[in-house]
């Protein structure tokens, strides 16, 4: 069992071009954690990760499961980003590009089941005693940060944490490590394997904290996982509705700039909207860029975005005001000494007909006269 470092050597040069400096890159041009972690070590944060990547995907037909996109980003990152704050990360299966440096690990013998892949990376783990460990499977599209808080949050005398909807799910949970282990020993001496046999072998000997679903709606969107296209398909259009489209979208670019800062989405929105209804349309978006590059000019924390972003909503509001306290004509030239005229405006359809009919009785008038005179003559 080998345990490799966090990404494949990247294939082209070693900065994607326009990346930010010291970001490295993974040869589908993704930029690495900008934390520089490692995600072997531990830093003292309350939970490591383990992500089970393997399988065949039959019902895929093959494909490489992890490495389908939903949103634009792999199933495999959209999970690592649930858990980027975790103080260990390892994956167990094939080595792939990822958005964010972590441990590798295979099973034994390769292809072995899930019970044979937590064992290899329970294995890997370095991470202290008491730590929970979080265990995923890495076709989870809608695993958030929240729904992991939840699992970790091991209280009492509960030995694993697991998502039940009706059934437990034993990749969407979190365990003690030293119970995880004990139970994996044990099934190991019983069988003389773990290859091939049912990952719900290790929940009988543990102390279970079941998370329902109907209870925390979170957890229950967190537990869909992707087994067929149809579930591909479904995932695809969802992260497209009206309500979560836009953190999906924000998810998907901080991830892919190497960034991770939670932002105020609404008053970001709201700077955009004062720019182009006070300023013009084109305001919008050169002023949400410049609070952002005036944000990491500083320390790029939220209070920075959110100080900025505060100062330049301010002054959009400032430049309206001054278009509607402004003298009448002032936008025809009034403020620089220009001469305005009197505006002429077009007549309405009442006015129209009766000039129309002025027009009919005056050529009329015109007719009999030349009549009179015609008769005269004669």
């Amino acid at each position: 069992m080998t345990h490799v470092p966090g990404r494949p050597p990247a294939a082209g040069p070693p900065d994607r071009p326009g990346a930010p400096p010291g970001l490295p890159s993974d040869p589908s041009g993704r930029t690495g954690d900008p934390s520089g972690r490692t995600g072997g070590g531990d830093d003292g944060r309350p939970y490591a990760a383990l992500v089970l990547a393997g399988g065949g995907a039959s019902r895929l037909g093959g494909a490489d499961k992890p490495a389908v996109t939903v949103g634009g980003r792999t199933l495999l990152d959209r999970v690592l980003a649930a858990c980027a704050d975790a103080a260990a990360t390892v994956v167990v299966g094939p080595r792939r590009a990822t958005y964010r440096p972590v441990d590798w690990v295979r099973e034994d013998p390769p292809g072995g089941g899930p019970l044979a892949a937590l064992d290899a990376g329970v294995r890997a783990l370095h991470a202290k005693p008491g730590v929970p460990v979080l265990v995923v499977s890495a076709d989870l599209p809608f695993l958030t940060r929240e729904t992991v808080h939840t699992l970790v949050a091991l209280d009492g005398g509960a030995e694993a944490a697991v998502a039940h909807d009706g059934r437990d799910q034993p990749l969407t949970a979190a365990y003690r490590l030293e119970p995880l282990r004990r139970e994996l020993a044990l099934l190991r001496t019983e069988y003389g394997h773990l290859s091939g046999l049912p990952l719900r072998l290790v929940l009988e000997g543990l102390r279970l904290r079941r998370v329902s679903t109907s209870s925390a709606p979170w957890v229950a969107a967190a537990a869909l996982d992707c087994d067929t296209w149809d579930d591909i398909a479904t995932a695809r259009a969802r992260i497209r509705e009206h309500d979560t489209v836009l953190d999906e979208w924000m998810g998907a670019v901080k991830a892919e700039l190497g960034i991770d800062i939670d932002v105020d989405t609404s008053a970001l929105l709201d700077l955009a909207r004062d720019a182009a209804h006070g300023v013009a349309r084109p305001a919008a978006p050169l002023t949400t860029f410049l609070v952002g590059y005036a944000s990491a000019r500083a320390d790029g924390s939220p209070e920075d975005v959110a100080r900025a972003a505060a100062r330049a909503a301010q002054l959009a509001r400032r430049w309206a005001d001054e278009a509607v306290d402004s003298p009448t004509g002032a936008s025809t030239g009034a403020s620089t000494g220009a001469p305005t005229s009197a505006p002429t405006s077009a007549p309405t359809s009442g006015d129209a007909t009766d000039a129309d009919a002025a027009s009919d009785r005056t050529a009329t008038d015109d007719t009999a006269a030349g009549n009179a005179e015609n008769a005269d003559e004669r």
